[in-house]
């Protein structure tokens, strides 16, 4: 089941475009890795993607239905997790649960099935224990850690993250790779992640899109079994 693409998407900051012609499809139940050097505009994908920028020209298409049938959920999980401030006041137990909201109606509160979830996400990512420490106060990898359990704690069928293994030691990585892998093959997530240690993770992944730089050109082009483009700096 289909459930993003991207069709002769041209988009860019300045007068010139930092992604040209870009063709992609992500199906369900699919873990894809985006990779390429800085300033290759991977971060802008995905904001695409997600239709948080429009594009200049071409369109972007999400699936109004999940691959079970109800409404698409989308769980996106940031770069600047980690920019939180120590003045931050919510505790990780507290934005967490915030995750669950988007099954809900306004009016209904969490139930036991919500908290369960929410324990589950966060011991998922090794940081029940923490749950009552103040996001301010976590490092940079702890903070990202969090990020990825309130998205879990959506279930998502559609799961974004960008770089999210940012300050986490070799072992923790290892750690996330296979979590992120449980999620595609047991729960039948489709998982979108920007990642600079493509080595690592590539056992676990089925697709990998590619930005790199265009022999004799300073353009980008995307190279997948199932994407096109050609891609400039600055994105």
């Amino acid at each position: 089941m289909e459930l993003a693409s991207m069709n002769k998407v041209v988009f860019g900051y300045s007068e010139y475009p930092c992604l040209d012609d870009v063709n992609l499809t992500i199906t369900s139940g699919e873990f894809v890795a985006v990779t390429g050097p800085n300033g290759a505009a991977k971060t802008t994908l995905l904001k695409l993607m997600l239709g948080l920028l429009k594009p200049w020209s071409g369109q972007v298409q999400r699936s109004g239905l999940g691959a079970q049938g109800g409404k698409l959920i989308t769980g996106y999980v940031p770069q600047q997790m980690a920019s939180f401030n120590s003045g931050f006041p919510s505790k990780v137990i507290e934005w967490v649960r915030s995750g669950r909201w988007n099954r809900k109606r306004w009016y209904e509160r969490l139930n036991e099935e919500d908290h369960r979830i929410v324990e589950q996400a966060l011991r998922e990512v090794g940081m029940w224990n923490q749950r009552n420490t103040r996001i301010g106060e976590l490092s940079g990898g702890q903070k990202q850690r969090i990020g990825v359990a309130r998205a879990l704690a959506q279930e998502p069928d559609l799961f974004v993250l960008d770089e999210p293994t940012t300050g986490m030691d070799v072992e923790s990585r290892q750690q996330f790779y296979e979590l992120m892998h449980r999620q595609v093959k047991d729960c039948g997530r489709s998982i979108v992640m920007v990642t600079h240690g493509l080595e690592e993770v590539l056992p676990k992944i089925d697709r990998v899109i590619e930005l790199k730089r265009k022999e004799g050109g300073d353009w980008k082009c995307c190279t997948t079994s199932s994407c096109s483009g050609h891609f400039w700096p600055g994105g």
